[in-house]
């Protein structure tokens, strides 16, 4: 059974897709691109069908992870498939737990940098969208600190599954 985890921002053409990038090159370094589906999306739909930001593309392929993206707005339907919603500031967690149709949905929202302990109290992941280049980076190290975690995690809910 695919374990499925859909990263969250607010276009989808920065932060989400960034995060999909890094977590989906995790995923295949542990094995367990059989096992697990990684996927992003807007809580907007203003981009939807735009490629990632160029600036994000350019981190992402300069660092080794595949800069390919569509963005797309997710829909409150697609709860019923997935296991983990993971929301890039709180903004986006709160969005998205409101539009969860149950309780049960709701509860599989969480916040990416809540996986990286380095984090302490502040567990947004800034956008970099109306800013330079270096905005960019530290977006993808933040991404890069948490997708440590989140991956224990997943390794552990998937080999659960298993058992």
């Amino acid at each position: 059974m695919t374990y499925r985890v859909c990263f969250v921002c607010t276009g989808n053409i920065c932060r989400s897709p960034m995060a999909e990038s890094v977590f989906r090159a995790r995923i295949t370094e542990a094995g367990l691109d059989d096992l697990v589906e990684v996927d992003s999306a807007g809580t907007g739909g203003w981009h939807e069908g735009d490629g990632a930001d160029p600036r994000t593309v350019a981190v992402l392929e300069a660092n080794g992870y595949e800069g390919a993206h569509t963005a797309r707005q997710f829909h409150a339907s697609w709860f019923a498939r997935l296991d983990l919603v993971i929301a890039l500031d709180s903004g986006h967690l709160k969005a998205l737990r409101q539009l969860a149709p149950t309780p049960q949905d709701a509860e599989k929202v969480r916040l990416l940098r809540s996986y990286d302990p380095a984090a302490g109290s502040d567990l947004d992941v800034p956008d970099p969208y109306y800013g330079r280049m270096d905005g960019f980076e530290e977006c993808l190290e933040m991404v890069e600190a948490a997708s440590l975690g989140l991956l224990a995690t997943v390794q552990d809910r998937v080999e659960g599954r298993a058992a």
